[in-house]
């Protein structure tokens, strides 16, 4: 079983370093990235739209624009999918935000954000990335 070292330095490093790469995205692009990575209906669905084709409209230059709590929820998954990528590569990321997460008492960081529950799914992301859960 590989190990991980933990370098809180190395972490506020990655964690600004997805951040800076996140704010520099336009929402289209950030959109047609989760799409190809998550799926619509999931993008969708985190954006908080009950419109599963809606995601791939947003993706579109010329396309409707998502409102600015979706347009929150895309650019705080995108970030996470980064982080998570990073460490775990995109097989576990997918997995990641579908499957059931004990540090969201056992709901899916898709559903939570959705709920606006950043701060929770973020702590889930760096346990993750920091492999820190003592559950």
């Amino acid at each position: 079983m590989a190990t991980k070292t933990v370098n809180n330095t190395g972490n506020k490093t990655q964690r600004a370093s997805a951040y800076h790469r996140t704010i520099q995205l336009d929402v289209r692009e950030i959109t047609r990235r989760l799409n190809a990575a998550l799926g619509g209906t999931l993008v969708a669905t985190l954006a908080g739209s009950k419109d599963t084709k809606i995601s791939h409209k947003w993706a579109k230059e010329g396309g409707s624009a998502p409102r600015a709590e979706a347009v929150r929820r895309l650019t705080f998954a995108y970030e996470q999918w980064q982080k998570v990528v990073e460490a775990e590569g995109e097989h576990v990321a997918r997995l990641w935000f579908i499957g059931a997460n004990p540090w969201l008492d056992y709901d899916t960081p898709v559903n939570a954000i959705r709920e606006g529950r950043y701060k929770e799914v973020g702590n889930a992301a760096q346990a993750l990335v920091d492999d820190s859960f003592s559950g």
